[in-house]
C-alpha cells in the first residue's frame, strides 16, 4: 500500500523553511508499513495544489498534506481540496468558537481572518488541533484517504499520532521492520563500504544512510513474511552491524551523543570538568542541554584568552609562551589545571585554530589539540587537523572532546597509545 506526501507553501519552495514535516511523516508512515514513494512540495497556487492533490488520489492510498490551513489570503489548501473533490466548503461554527476561546485565554480578541480556519470541505471529518489555532481535516477521494494538517512541526506531529495513526494503522500489511544506529567518527562513504555485500547476504534488506554531521545514521530496513520476522532478522543484521563498525556505533534512534556521554558518566559515578578555548562553550552547551546533566557535569571553564587559561585554570605562562596555546602541552596544562580546580574525576580539555584567520604554516586553520586527564592517571594528549570553516571545527571539536571522555571512562581504548 502506497502513501504520498504534499507539503504547501511558497516559504518551502523558496527555500526560506527547511521542510523537516515531510522527513518526519515518511518515517511514521514506513514503521506502519506503507510504501511512501512520492514527496512533492508546491507554492501556494491554488490550481496546482488541486492538480497535485487529484494525481495523488489516483495513485496512493494515503495522503498526507501539510501546510495552507492559517488564516492569510496565502492559505489555499481548504479551498484546493475542496475543488479538488468537487465539494462545497461548510464553516463549523463551534470550530470558530473554540479559536476565539484560544485567543482569549491568551487575553487577545480573535481577528475575523480567523474564523476562516472553521471553513471545511463538505463532509470532512474535523481533526482538533489541541496545540494550535488549525484544525486538521480528512476527506476521501476514490479510493484514497486524503489527510489535511498544518504546516506547524509540533501541531502536525499531535494531529498525526491522535487522530491519523490510529485512523491507518490497519490499512497496511506490516511486513517490514527499521532500525537506527547512530554513529560517529567515520564518513558515509566508510561506513559504507564497510556494510559493503550486506545487502547482497540478506534478500529483504536495504541498508539507508542520512549525514547529520558530524553523524552518520545507518538506517537497516528488513522486509519479511511478517512484522514479527521482519524485527527478528533486522536485530540480527543490526548487530552485525554493529560488530562491524565497532566503537564508532554510539546509540540508537533515539540517543543524541551528549545524552550518551552524560549516561557514560552517570552510570559510572564519574565528575567532568570542561576547559574550552576555540570551542567558546560548545561541550557544556551539548551537555546542558540534556536533562540531568548536573549529576556529572561540575564545570565548563571558557577561557579564550591566554591570561584566562592562567588566571582561571593556573596554566603556566612559560608553556604558552614556549610552546604556544594550541600545542600539546597547553592542551595538557588546561586539562591538569580544571581537573584541579573542579575537584573533578576526569577532564577534558579544547585548544585550537577554529578560522577563518589565526592559522600559520605550522598550525594552519583547523588545528585542535585535546588534553584528557583523569585522577592518578597520566594526562594525554590528542591533536586532529579538520579541513572545515569555523562552524564545523568548533562542532567536531566538541564531538572528540565527548569521545574520548566516552572511551576512557569505558576504558575501550587506550588512548595514550
Amino acid at each position: 500500500m502506497t502513501a504520498a506526501l504534499l507539503s504547501i507553501g511558497t516559504e518551502l519552495t523558496r527555500g526560506e523553511l527547511v521542510n523537516t514535516n515531510a522527513a518526519w511523516l515518511s518515517e511514521e508512515l514506513t514503521k506502519l508499513g506503507f510504501e511512501v514513494v512520492e514527496h512533492t512540495t508546491i507554492d501556494d497556487d491554488l490550481e496546482r495544489i488541486v492538480t497535485v492533490i487529484r494525481r495523488f488520489a489516483e495513485t496512493h492510498q494515503v495522503v498526507v498534506v501539510t501546510g495552507g490551513l492559517g488564516p492569510t489570503s496565502d492559505d489555499l489548501t481548504t479551498a484546493a481540496a475542496a475543488k479538488a473533490a468537487e465539494l462545497g466548503l461548510f464553516r463549523d461554527e463551534s470550530v470558530v468558537e473554540g479559536i476565539r476561546r484560544k485567543f482569549e485565554a491568551f487575553g487577545r480578541v480573535m481577528p475575523e481572518s480567523n474564523a476562516k480556519q472553521g471553513d471545511f470541505p463538505e463532509g470532512a471529518d474535523v481533526l482538533s488541533n489541541p496545540a494550535g489555532t488549525a484544525p486538521g481535516f480528512a476527506i476521501r477521494l476514490g479510493r484514497s484517504r486524503l489527510f489535511f494538517l498544518p504546516g506547524v512541526p509540533r501541531e502536525m506531529q499531535q494531529i498525526f499520532a491522535e487522530s491519523i495513526r490510529p485512523a491507518i494503522a490497519g490499512l497496511a500489511e506490516r511486513r517490514t521492520h527499521q532500525i537506527h544506529i547512530r554513529t560517529f567518527g567515520m564518513t558515509e562513504s566508510g561506513v559504507a563500504q564497510a556494510l559493503d555485500g550486506l545487502e547482497e547476504a540478506h534478500p529483504g534488506l536495504t541498508l539507508g544512510y542520512r549525514a547529520h554531521f558530524p553523524e552518520i545514521e545507518v538506517k537497516v530496513h528488513v522486509r519479511s513474511s511478517s512484522a514479527a520476522e521482519a524485527e527478528l532478522e533486522a536485530q540480527a543484521i543490526e548487530e552485525k552491524v554493529r560488530v562491524v563498525l565497532g566503537d564508532a556505533v554510539f546509540g540508537g534512534r533515539d540517543d543524541s551523543f551528549p545524552a550518551i556521554v552524560g549516561k557514560v558518566l552517570r552510570d559510572q559515578g564519574r565528575k567532568l570538568a570542561v576547559a574550552e578555548s576555540c570551542t567558546g562553550g560548545r561541550v557544556g552547551e551539548m551537555l546542558t542541554r540534556e536533562p540531568g546533566s548536573s549529576d556529572y557535569l561540575l564545570f565548563d571553564a571558557v577561557v579564550y584568552s591566554n591570561r584566562a587559561k592562567e588566571v582561571v585554570l593556573g596554566v603556566n605562562p612559560e608553556i604558552l609562551r614556549v610552546h604556544g596555546a594550541v600545542s600539546s602541552e597547553a592542551a595538557a596544562a588546561m586539562a591538569e589545571g580544571v581537573l584541579r580546580v573542579a575537584s573533578a574525576d576526569i577532564a577534558v580539555s579544547i585548544t585550537g585554530i577554529a578560522g577563518p584567520g589565526g592559522g600559520t604554516d605550522d598550525k594552519p586553520v583547523g588545528t585542535v589539540w585535546f588534553g584528557l586527564a583523569q585522577r592518578g592517571k597520566p594526562t594525554i594528549t590528542r591533536h586532529q587537523k579538520m579541513p572545515w570553516g569555523r562552524d564545523r571545527v568548533q562542532t567536531v571539536s566538541a564531538y572528540v572532546a565527548l569521545e574520548l571522555v566516552r572511551r576512557a571512562v569505558l576504558a575501550e581504548q587506550d588512548w595514550a597509545r
